[in-house]
Parts: structure tokens; sequence; C-alpha cells
């Protein structure tokens, strides 16, 4: 017996799911971890990161998934990275040691 249609996805929308999951998941994770980075002391924050990334973007990649629509999902994930890479230029400006 098929799926009901009403219940089965667009390729675009399975298309930008996919890519927000992955792409965008990654994106948010990685900024908010170099961010987090001009807070707190880099050297620790840039050593937990690659087992606290990876939990990061796993988590976000199933909220892609979870999400109606992968266009809006893409959008939000889009505006956090921009929210901490203001963040960055601004631990920049004022903490200018860290390379």
């Amino acid at each position: 017996m098929p799926a009901n249609k009403k219940y089965l996805s667009s390729n675009w929308q399975r298309f930008a799911k996919i890519t927000a999951g992955i792409v965008g998941g990654y994106l948010v994770s990685i900024s908010s971890h170099i961010a987090l980075a001009y807070v707190i002391n880099h050297t620790a924050i840039i050593i937990t990161a690659t087992f606290t990334g990876f939990i990061l973007w796993v988590v976000l990649m199933i909220v892609a998934f979870l999400a109606k629509n992968g266009w809006k999902i893409w959008a939000v994930y889009l505006l956090i990275t921009l929210v901490f890479s203001f963040l960055i230029y601004i631990g920049k400006i004022y903490n200018p040691i860290i390379a």
C-alpha cells in the first residue's frame, strides 16, 4: 500500500532539509564555537569543539528534519550564523590578540 500523498514532501523540500542539516548545521556549529572562543579561553574551546561541535552538528541535523519547511530552517540557520559572525567580528575588534 503506497504512502498517503499529503504526508510526502516535495523534492525541493527534501533537498532543503538535507542541505540545511548538513551545511547549515555545520555553519552554525562552527561559528558558535569560534564566537565562544572570543569570550572564554580560546584553547579550551578549540580542544572541546572537536566533541561538542560534532554533537551540536548532529542535533542541528535532527532539528532540520523535524521542521516542516526546509527553506525556513535554512533562513533560521543563516540568521544564527550571521549573529555569531557578528559576534566574531566584535570579538576581533575588542580582543585582537587571538588570531
